[in-house]
């Protein structure tokens, strides 16, 4: 297997994360061959924006099915993160469908800014290796308006007017919804974790 390979699906976000790769000497480049995914040793999915442009992406890069049937470690970061499940209340189109629960709109509660923008506190759900070293209460950054609720798959949740999941995993798919590159000591933290898998 090759190294850590970022999938271009589009995501305004990639320089960052990749910037936040070099930092931690891993060079990661961007992606859009199939071949090139499936041979790395591990796979970010990074994005920024809207569902149904990211999948309509992933579609005409004919990069779904690859997706869909990864066996090593994947990271989806914010948006990327929301394409694991099944579908998204902001989009028509379905998405990867790797854990079978939807992705809504956050509800707008009094005193409580949509999109939630800022550090907010992790809350620890279970034990996993990609938490090594992360405590209850350690802050990461958020910006998004689409969450997934809480449930089987949520390593870490987070509360802005609703319980929602930060982290999530299931098999070999892993996902956090705040920005990791974003999120200094913490966001580091969580890379290594995820590279050491």
């Amino acid at each position: 297997m090759s190294g850590v390979v970022l999938v271009d699906g589009g995501g305004t976000n990639i320089g960052s994360v990749r910037h936040a790769l070099q930092r931690l000497g891993v060079d990661a480049p961007l992606v859009t061959e199939a071949a090139r995914i499936r041979a790395a040793s591990h796979v970010i999915l990074p994005g920024v924006g809207a569902a149904g442009p990211a999948m309509r992406r992933l579609r005409e890069l004919d990069l779904v099915d690859t997706l869909r049937g990864l066996t090593q470690p994947v990271l989806g970061v914010c948006l990327g993160m929301q394409l694991l499940f099944r579908a998204s209340s902001e989009s028509e189109l379905p998405c990867l469908g790797l854990i079978d629960a939807m992705v809504e709109k956050l509800t707008p509660a009094a005193g409580l800014r949509i999109p939630h923008m800022g550090w907010n506190a992790l809350q620890r759900v279970r034990d996993h290796a990609l938490l090594a070293g992360i405590e209850s209460g350690e802050q990461a950054y958020f910006v998004h308006s689409y969450a997934a609720s809480a449930g089987a798959w949520t390593l870490a949740a987070c509360d802005h007017g609703q319980r929602f999941s930060a982290i999530v995993q299931k098999d070999n798919f892993h996902g956090m919804q705040f920005h990791p590159e974003r999120s200094a000591g913490v966001g580091s933290r969580l890379l290594k974790n995820f590279l050491a898998l």
